[in-house]
């Protein structure tokens, strides 16, 4: 066969053109609930337009099954939302994420779609809904109260600082009353623990990257989400409304995703496989709960190489809970190397070095030795008056000490 000719890419160009007209002005034509699948429904307060989407149990979001969050532990979803009351079954738990007219919050911005999702049988269900205008707010509201009173508690992500305030406020002004003092499992603090050392931010898109190995194609970025909706409300035309809705259909598969995967982690921790500083994370999620794993996540952070500052960070906790514990060699062990491991000056470790020394091991040569070197760093490294004179005083002490024992 022939090489083909200009003539031939020519042609083949003008045929793709000519179909992306034809699917551009399809898509200009077709009608909102066309292009998203959805369907008016009927609400005691007027319509709303509702899409709904079905997952199996078996599909993944990124590499994350969804049915790990149906088998999550309700001990650990207790800890996790750090509240001492019991947690529902998974099964009765709503996925809650919302896109609004605005983040400042406050009385003039709507929650103008809700997105949720929820295990229904064998299927996770996402249930969006949708105000064509302002004035179906009411109808919303009505069909997400409905749906509310059917769980126990939801899931969401910087829920406690957004999602739900919005939420109760909306309701407040509908005059309706606002179901949200259940359980509430808000995913953001657990993920500050874990990635806050390891990723450049927290923001879902970033941890569900780095996490689920889940990346969006074509994501509409959250920023211009309200800038859509408003184009939206004048013209009248669907415009980048489908990428709205796939964006936050996305958000509610990853708070399931994620709610699987962080409590499968604290399940399992310590876990050797996962990086330095989400051993950390976990250790500090464990340790009020369970302090022997807790402790067990912190040193198999140090033991994978923790870096600098996290590392001097629990080197300093760990060192304190052996003090309390009595042990003195292992509380000095620690002390000596975080005291080694500091960039700058921090003259609490060497402080607790000389304090063993001298009370506990009667060593007021080894005492005076820790405390001269601690003089001569916190010179090196400007460190206050204060803090020179604390040491200056102690290490005159200990010269007298020495000299009456003489």
């Amino acid at each position: 066969m022939s090489p083909p000719t200009l003539s031939d890419l020519q042609q083949v160009i003008r045929r793709i053109e000519a179909k992306t007209r034809v699917a551009a002005s399809a898509r200009a034509s077709a009608s909102l609930e066309e292009l998203v699948g959805g369907e008016v429904e009927a609400t005691e307060r007027g319509g709303v337009l509702v899409v709904r989407r079905r997952f199996p149990l078996g599909h993944s979001h990124g590499a994350q099954p969804l049915v790990h969050a149906r088998e999550a532990s309700r001990e650990w979803l207790r800890l996790l939302a750090r509240t001492e009351g019991a947690a529902p079954d998974p099964r009765r738990l709503l996925y809650l994420d919302t896109e609004t007219t605005g983040l400042a919050g406050g009385t003039g911005t709507y929650a103008f779609m809700v997105g949720a999702g929820y295990f229904d049988g064998d299927d996770f269900e996402v249930r969006q809904y949708f105000m064509r205008d302002l004035d179906e707010e009411p109808a919303l509201l009505a069909a997400l109260d409905g749906l509310l009173g059917g769980f126990e508690g939801v899931v969401t992500y910087n829920g406690t600082g957004f999602d739900l305030p919005l939420l109760e406020t909306r309701f407040v002004l509908g005059r309706r009353r606002w179901r949200g003092e259940g359980f509430h499992l808000d995913l953001l603090p657990a993920a500050r623990r874990l990635w806050r050392d390891g990723l450049a931010d927290c923001r879902l898109g970033t941890v569900e990257s780095h996490v689920l190995g889940f990346a969006r194609a074509d994501d509409l970025p959250g920023f211009m989400i309200p800038g859509a909706y408003f184009d939206y409300l004048r013209r009248k035309r669907p415009g980048d409304i489908p990428r709205v809705f796939e964006h936050n259909r996305h958000d509610i598969l990853s708070l399931a995703a994620l709610t699987g995967w962080v409590a499968g982690a604290v399940g399992r921790a310590p876990v050797p496989e996962l990086a330095p500083w989400e051993l950390a994370g976990l250790g500090h999620l464990l340790e009020g709960a369970d302090p022997e794993r807790g402790e067990a996540c912190f040193r198999m952070a140090l033991e994978r190489g923790l870096q600098w500052p996290a590392r001097e960070r629990l080197l300093v906790r760990l060192a304190w809970g052996e003090k309390r514990r009595t042990r003195w060699a292992e509380a000095r062990a620690l002390w000596e190397e975080a005291a080694r491991t500091q960039r700058g000056f921090d003259a609490r470790p060497w402080e607790e070095m000389a304090k063993i020394d001298e009370h506990r091991q009667r060593d007021l040569a080894r005492a005076r030795a820790v405390v001269e070197e601690a003089l001569g760093h916190a010179r090196t490294h400007g460190a206050s008056a204060r803090v020179l004179d604390a040491l200056a005083h102690r290490l005159a002490r200990l010269h007298r000490r020495a000299e009456v024992r003489v």
